[in-house]
């Protein structure tokens, strides 16, 4: 048993106080002592923080050590001995625990000392209490007694009374008698006298009376009298009324300061020696004009707290004051000897706050900055002429390294600890400093770049927004390093070098103010000038080369995380070289990348580059990279393959480096290694950054550095790291991206995610947290999926969107169905968890589940989202026969289950597994099949739509559609068609049909349909395969041999395939009977003809094993196509296969084919992936940016959905005639059209994708719904204004599919 030491006492007391401190509020506003002890009794119930008090943390800590052992044993007893503990549920195990503790020998005796101690602390925190009280009392009365003394009083009755508040209500006569006596010709004595007096007065009586004005210039005489008592009493009392009095007293006190201070600078023209005297601030004229000074500034940071709530005139009064005071300028005609400078109020101002503290507050609202703008734009502009000033000043001296350039304290070799005496170079820095801060903030909004430009010099050109930041970026270039001067981190953030990053930093996060002021040729130029000098062996003229190229390549990236500093780098050739040509600045930024990776330095006077540079260059590269454009841009570079060299030379140096040993004093080695593992992370940090696209993905991929890039990635993602400072979204849409892929997702099993991601699920699911269950029972979830669970369930979705990642983590993968599954057992493998939660077919697993209608729930939902994508669904129906086992479950769930009659019950999972079983048993599009809602309805028929226990479906599920005529229509396509038969067609005939598919589609896109359909693509693929310049692939040489064919056999996979598209072409009445033999005719033909095309490969992914894992939909779409003729149908795809639009329509064509390189076929990442969903996203940027933004946000990515719309032909997506219109376009009109087809269906979906985002449900919204009122023929325009600007782009590159890596 534990006991408490005195030490323990003392620590209960200082925490036992500690919570009433924090309770104090709610405790000392209780109207009785009855009601305190009720707020304290029931804390734990109000107060959110309550567990984390110190002294409640202290006791649960008590409480484990007490009796952790007794709880371990009363649980184990329970889940041996009582069996109806267990049998009951979980919440009897707790009660059976609870009390069996309660009346343990150690809980009584736990208690027992508890309470002691506890009556102990409380008596002595009491005494002290009552002890601290006297002494408070006693202090009160003597300080009473003391102010009482000095107050000014009259034979008035009233005036006695008010000393007890500190003040003394005082007459007009003898506040004029104040006035009076504190006229400057009075003596110190009396003078004093009526200051203190006033003192003791309310602020707002001595404005109010009449003799303000004469009391105001008394004021001010006292404030610049050389007698610091008197100065010092007026400031108390400004002092005073600035902390007790409402703004509408405090400005006119403030205003009174600021034109005292400003009437001594006109009257008094203060200076002080350039000489090494400098300003002395203990001189006393300079303490009261600091103390005065640092008044003005108090109430300047405080002030924009409270101004907005009074009238804006008052508020502009304060401000203009201000500003009043800052345009001071000593008159030419009387200024200074040589060895004298004036000072300003600026000097005293950057002194006291030099980073211009005040000024940012002032522009932080609205209300104030309108105010701001309007009044230096109209009266004040010399201030921000005077803060230009400085900057170019400092710029031109830096540059000509002249004796007189401002210095910081930090730089001044003579500068004593004791900061008494300031040089002018120092006062003179202090307002550049201040200046820049000023400038800086004037620069973010769109008014104060509106001063621009500005006239500084009458005989030079006025200053524009470039003209500064090519200032600002001077010097940083010419201002030496400060890491060899600097004595303190503080005098390191006031170096130029960081004052003028912190200013372009800051320009550079928000696009508008980027775009005006950094995003300009002559900027990026001036940026890139050192860069370019050096890639041509110039002779570099930086004064700190290693520390310059950081910056300059920070700069640069903060530049480029913006769309138009994007845009300028990829796309303007503004930049010229030193043999004249053009270029851009990305091609300089990648070539000068490579020089630094592959360690050839150019000419920097150091002996090697530091590491910190080259890895800046890299995080701007990959600024650039991880976009589509910029990856399109800054490929030829082969960057990928330059940063994979450089970390396995890291990774062989860092095994080569001698392990530390205790005792070596110099710990070289130790210092090596970390500065080995840093570049280490940063190169894979950098590699990782590729996977942000479909084709960075692969490039990635084909480095050797994948799995490693994921391990990575996934350490930082445990951790909750960001992707990079300039990133504002986490790891989730890149391990999104990765799991679309089979190699990503045999990366993310090994690197640890999926198990992690499916124990943190089941956690969430069935484990609540011990700390909650403790304060409070767990609610009822209302929602099928509890918000506790949503993230968990998304990036469960996200990675198993797509087949291929199925298709490795499930692949040939049993369920374990086990004969007995314990309460502790908790799933590791996705395997276990579709046996825990989908397949839940056994009372074993029932029993398993703490929250069995929960967590069952969640797994039909799923897998109702897995079941979207057919080929999956395809997969998990093989192997686990989904269906059967939901049927089942439907079947026992009625009234009579030991008969199997009666009744469906109806309750939250037979709707669910009512649901699923009609998503996956009708295939069609919007206007085909109609799915049951999960919801029920309020009334005597909650649920109106029938359940089934055995296939087929009922009739209501499937929506009757309009007969479709097959035969020759009579319209202008059809006569095209006709004439054009059995004559040869020149490629003058494809331009023709092209122009007139495009209008029969815009007007009568009925048309394309049955006959008329099937005739044009068998004519237009005869047109294009006899033309030898537009076959991409050698023809298939194929001869169907029956015996050869025979010998084919459908996998269970394509079986059921087969099955699924008889039964949709038989309800499109398309087909016939006996077509389902023919289909899986055609299937064998299909493959047989492939496999001669499939290269051998030898790779641990087994979805490129023996042939395509899924099922061939083009081949079955082409089939319903051609009305169930599958010798038509082969033919036609045998003429597909040698177009280019096969390798992308079609993915069972480019299955491990022999046409791409082998590295990138065992891969097993498709065409349509890297190519087709990589120019979705990069056209989303530019054409749809909600909508990019949209997937951003959500974790998701497009490439993901579209890589499941194309690869089974948008059947479940889009009506018959719509996939009909989506094949005859990518045939007809050129295989980037099915680019151009996935951007018009996200512009199409644009708000409901955007409602659904902010739902945090988008990529559910996307797979679960069809696409509702899309029309193929409604987007044409749209894809072909997107074929005018992008088809040269798009479709070079797809034509590049031979070798896509190079």
């Amino acid at each position: 048993m534990s006991r408490f030491s005195a030490a323990d006492e003392a620590e209960l007391q200082s925490l036992l106080r500690k919570l009433l401190k924090s309770t104090g509020d709610r405790i000392s506003g209780a109207p009785s002592i009855e009601c305190a002890e009720e707020i304290l009794l029931h804390l734990e119930e109000t107060d959110k923080n309550f567990h984390n008090y110190d002294l409640v943390k202290y006791l649960r800590q008590y409480v484990e050590r007490s009796l952790g052992a007794v709880v371990e044993a009363e649980t184990d007893d329970c889940g041996i001995g009582d069996g109806h503990a267990i049998g009951s549920g979980h919440d009897t195990v707790i009660h059976v625990v609870t009390r069996r503790t309660r009346e343990s020998t150690e809980y009584k005796q736990m208690m027992q000392t508890l309470k002691n101690t506890m009556l102990v602390v409380v008596e002595s925190l009491i005494n002290k209490f009552e002890e601290d009280q006297l002494r408070k009392d006693e202090l009160d009365r003597e300080n009473q007694r003391r102010q009482s003394e000095s107050h000014y009083t009259d034979n008035c009755s009233d005036s006695d009374s008010s000393f007890n508040h500190g003040y003394a209500f005082i007459k007009q006569e003898q506040l004029q008698a104040l006035a009076g006596k504190l006229d400057s010709s009075k003596p110190k004595e009396v003078r004093w006298e009526a200051l203190q007096a006033l003192c003791c007065a309310p602020p707002s009586d001595v404005l109010c009376c009449e003799s303000w004005s004469s009391l105001r210039r008394s004021l001010s005489a006292a404030l610049a009298d050389p007698d610091p008592d008197l100065s010092d009493k007026v400031l108390k009392f400004f002092a005073k009324t600035f902390s007790s009095s409402p703004f509408s007293v405090t400005r006119e006190i403030y205003t009174s300061l600021v034109k005292s201070v400003e009437s001594y600078f006109h009257s008094k023209k203060p200076s002080f020696s350039t000489g090494t005297a400098g300003l002395d601030v203990a001189r006393p004229d300079i303490r009261r004009l600091l103390k005065q000074m640092r008044l003005m500034n108090d109430f300047q940071k405080e002030v924009p707290s409270f101004w907005i709530r009074h009238p804006e005139k008052y508020m502009e009064e304060v401000i203009e004051s201000t500003f009043s005071l800052l345009s001071f300028r000593p008159d030419q005609g009387t200024a200074s000897p040589d060895a004298e400078k004036p000072l300003e109020p600026i000097h005293l101002l950057a002194l006291l706050d030099i980073k211009a503290i005040w000024f940012k507050k002032w522009m932080h609202g609205s209300y104030s900055r309108t105010v701001i703008f309007r009044l230096l734009e109209r009266k004040y502009k010399d201030l921000v002429t005077a803060a230009l000033r400085r900057c170019l000043q400092y710029n031109e001296a830096a540059t000509n390294d002249a004796a007189d350039v401002p210095l910081s304290p930090g730089q001044h070799n003579n500068c004593s600890t004791q900061r008494g005496v300031y040089t002018w170079r120092e006062l003179e820095y202090a307002c550049l400093v201040h200046s820049l801060c000023i400038i800086g903030k004037l620069l973010i909004y769109t008014n104060g770049r509106r001063l621009f430009p500005i006239q500084v010099n009458k005989d030079k050109d006025p200053v524009s927004l470039t003209d500064l930041v090519l200032t600002l970026i001077n010097i940083m270039y010419q201002h030496p390093h400060m890491s060899s001067y600097v004595d303190s981190p503080h005098t390191d953030s006031l170096s130029p070098r960081n004052l003028v990053m912190e200013v372009l930093w800051v320009l550079c996060e928000r696009e508008d103010c980027a775009t005006d002021c950094v995003c300009q040729t002559p900027v990026i130029d001036t940026l890139l000038a050192p860069v370019i000098a050096l890639l041509y062996a110039q002779q570099s003229k930086l004064k700190s080369p290693g520390a310059t190229l950081t910056h300059i390549a920070e700069t640069l990236a903060r530049i480029a995380c913006t769309d138009r500093g994007l845009a300028l780098f990829l796309n303007e050739k503004n930049l010229l070289l030193v043999n004249g040509e053009g270029t851009s600045a990305s091609h300089v930024i990648a070539q000068f990348t490579q020089r630094l990776l592959d360690k050839v330095p150019p000419s920097l006077g150091e002996a090697e580059i530091p590491p910190a540079v080259c890895g800046a260059f890299l995080l701007l590269c990959r600024q650039m990279y991880n976009t589509c454009e910029g990856l399109r841009v800054l490929q030829p570079y082969g960057l990928h393959r330059c940063i994979a060299v450089a970390w396995k030379k890291t990774c062989s140096t860092s095994e080569s480096v001698p392990t530390p040993v205790p005792g070596d004093s110099t710990g070289k080695s130790s210092l090596e290694m970390q500065r080995l593992a840093i570049w280490e992370e940063t190169l894979l940090d950098s590699l990782l950054h590729f996977a942000a696209t479909p084709k960075g993905l692969l490039l990635l991929q084909q480095t050797g550095a994948f799995n490693d890039c994921v391990s990575y990635m996934f350490s930082r993602f445990t951790k909750k790291l960001k992707v990079s400072r300039s990133e504002k979204f986490g790891y989730g849409m890149m391990v999104t991206q990765v799991a679309a892929t089979a190699p990503g997702a045999v990366a993310l099993l090994h690197s640890g995610y999926v198990q992690a991601l499916v124990v943190e699920l089941w956690s969430a699911l069935e484990c609540s947290r011990e700390d909650l269950r403790a304060a409070r029972p767990k609610s009822t979830p209302m929602d099928p999926i509890d918000r506790s669970c949503l993230k968990s369930f998304l990036s469960l979705v996200n990675l198993l969107s797509s087949p291929q990642s199925l298709w490795e983590l499930l692949g040939s993968q049993p369920l374990p169905n086990k004969a007995d599954y314990s309460l502790r057992e908790i799933p590791t493998t996705l395997v276990d968890l579709i046996d825990r939660l989908i397949t839940v077919d056994l009372d074993v697993k029932i029993h398993s589940l703490f929250n069995y209608e929960q967590s069952h729930t969640f797994g039909l939902r799923l897998l109702s989202v897995l079941c979207c994508n057919l080929d999956s669904f395809l997969l998990l129906e093989s192997q686990y026969s989904i269906c059967s086992i939901l049927l089942q479950c439907q079947r026992d769930n009625v009234t009579e289950p030991a008969s199997g009659q009666g009744e469906f019950i109806i309750d939250g999972l037979s709707v669910e597994r009512n649901h699923v079983l009609v998503r996956v048993g009708a295939v069609g599009g919007p206007s085909e099949r109609r799915l049951p809602p999960r919801a029920l309805h309020e009334g005597a028929n909650p649920y109106p739509w029938p359940m089934f226990s055995s296939y087929p479906l009922p009739q209501c599920y499937t929506l009757e559609i309009p007969n479709v005529n097959h035969s020759t229509q009579d319209s202008e396509i059809s006569a095209f068609l006709s004439s054009s038969k059995n004559t040869e067609k020149e490629m003058g005939w494809m331009e023709i049909c092209r122009r007139q598919y495009c209008k029969t589609l815009t007007t009568q896109p009925n048309v394309l349909t049955g006959t008329v359909l099937a005739d044009l693509l068998e004519e237009v693929l005869s047109c294009l395969f006899n033309h030898a310049t537009e076959r991409f692939f050698p023809p298939i040489q194929y001869k169907a041999e029956e015996e050869t064919v025979n010998t084919i056999t459908l996998s269970s996979v394509q079986q059921l395939g087969v099955d699924t598209c008889f039964r949709y072409g038989r309800y499109l009445g398309v087909i016939h009977e006996d077509s389902m033999q023919n289909l899986t005719l055609l299937l064998k033909h299909t493959e047989l003809s492939l496999s001669t095309q499939r290269a051998t490969i030898s790779t641990e992914l087994s979805s490129l094993g023996a042939g395509h894992p899924g099922h061939d939909w083009l081949s079955s779409t082409a089939f319903l196509i051609m009305a169930g003729n599958a010798d038509r149908t082969l033919r036609l795809l045998l003429q597909l296969s040698s177009l280019l639009t096969s390798a992308f329509i079609w993915p069972a064509r480019m299955h491990a084919s022999v046409h791409i390189p082998a590295e990138v076929a065992r891969s097993g990442i498709p065409p349509v992936y890297w190519c087709t969903a990589h120019y979705v996203e990069m056209l989303l940027r530019a054409e749809l940016p909600l909508v990019h933004s949209a997937f951003r946000m959500s974790g998701f990515t497009a490439s993901q959905m579209c890589l499941q719309w194309l690869g089974q032909c948008f059947w479940n997506y889009l009506d018959w005639s719509e996939i009909c219109h989506y094949v005859s376009t990518c045939v007809v009109m050129g295989s980037d059209y099915q680019v151009y087809m996935c951007v018009a269906v996200l512009k199409h979906l644009q708000p409901d994708i955007l409602q659904h985002t902010q739902a945090q449900e988008l990529q559910l919204h996307l797979k679960e719904e069809p696409l509702r009122g899309f029309r193929v023929s409604n987007y044409l325009e749209f894809m072909q204004e997107l074929e005018r600007k992008y088809r040269m782009i798009v479709l070079t590159d797809m034509k590049n599919i031979t070798n896509p890596v190079a």
